[in-house]
């Protein structure tokens, strides 16, 4: 089992939230909304003058957990679902030691 997290722009969320809902492999997921900043902002087409002010921008962490085979087969159908702000999106993928509802 892998947990992918995902950092996109909050606009995104609803066309994020067609596509997820259209991937057999994704059997669920949460959105957190966080603020970040990165070394990047200059070229942040998504960056307010209140972001710039503030010195971060509002982002939605996405945790999804997917079957290790799974993966790269989600990853890649939202790059190129999404190829229009992959650029300013981020993920990493971590190993999960177990899962389960209590």
């Amino acid at each position: 089992m892998k947990h992918l997290t995902l950092i996109v722009h909050t606009e995104v969320q609803q066309k994020l939230t067609d596509h997820l809902r259209g991937l057999q492999q994704v059997h669920g997921y949460s959105f957190s909304h966080v603020e970040g900043h990165g070394l990047e902002v200059d070229n942040d087409a998504y960056l307010s003058a209140r972001d710039k002010v503030v010195g971060h921008t509002p982002r939605l962490r996405v945790d999804i957990l997917l079957n290790d085979d799974d993966v790269d087969s989600v990853l890649e159908t939202l790059r190129q679902s999404l190829k229009d702000i992959h650029d300013k999106s981020i993920y990493w993928v971590t190993a999960v030691e177990s899962s389960g509802r209590l």
